[in-house]
């Protein structure tokens, strides 16, 4: 087996996703990088698995081909989300299809396999992407497909730390408040920054920092950590 630590990251192909594969490939691990559409790398230790991870088939393909190429799984960071934010009344089916099946279908399937690696080779590290909404419901962001799903993260996240304390595995989450990514589009941006105490948005690097610190952070599990300029804390 391949001495090489190895990080899967969905949701890879922009925004805190692509930050997130050069930060880990900085770190020295390899990389098994899935979104939808994401392109093939001419970085051997990146290995591109392209593919719904709402999909559960796809989640399980993702684990298998990253232990065919590197051998093991160290570190699974589930970043790939959707956010849908209308009225609760105003949600459809369509919509309801779309959150659950990225945010919970695509975590469970994929982590469930990663987890599996884990305890096969005695250790590794989940991390979750949630949001502050969750603890910080705002009514000028009515987005309760947000809450709903992202709450169960938080909730499952010190669930499978506990779960799996006594072997080798950490479980954590960043709760991001809203970050400067392809998701907003530019004019929204000043709108955006006043959800912020700090009174501006996160930065692509705020969150890359945090997942960072928590790789390197052996004592650290079941923590959910809010990086959101002081969104949870109140406005």
């Amino acid at each position: 087996m391949s001495p090489q630590k190895v990080a899967v990251i969905t949701g890879a192909s922009q925004g805190i996703g692509e930050a997130l594969v050069t930060a880990y490939r900085k770190l020295g691990y390899a990389v098994v990088a899935n979104s939808r559409s994401i392109a093939p790398s001419d970085d051997p230790l990146i290995l591109t698995v392209a593919g719904d991870i709402a999909d559960p088939a796809v989640g399980a393909r993702v684990i298998e081909q990253g232990l065919a190429a590197f051998g093991r799984i160290d570190t699974l960071v589930n970043n790939a989300g959707v956010f849908v934010a209308k009225p609760f009344t105003d949600y459809t089916d369509e919509d309801y299809d779309l959150v659950t099946g990225v945010n919970l279908r695509g975590f469970f399937e994929v982590s469930k396999r990663a987890i599996t690696a884990m305890l096969a080779q005695g250790g590794g590290h989940v991390v979750n992407i949630t949001t502050s909404l969750v603890d910080h419901a705002n009514a000028n962001v009515p987005s309760a497909l947000a809450s709903l799903t992202k709450g169960g993260l938080n909730a499952v996240t010190k669930s499978l730390a506990i779960e799996y304390a006594t072997r080798g595995i950490r479980v954590n989450a960043v709760s991001p408040g809203v970050i400067r990514t392809p998701m907003h589009a530019p004019e929204t941006h000043e709108a955006l920054a006043g959800l912020h105490p700090v009174g501006r948005l996160g930065e692509i690097g705020d969150i890359v920092d945090a997942i960072t610190y928590l790789e390197n952070a052996p004592f650290v599990t079941g923590e959910i950590l809010h990086v959101d300029g002081g969104q949870s804390a109140g406005h």
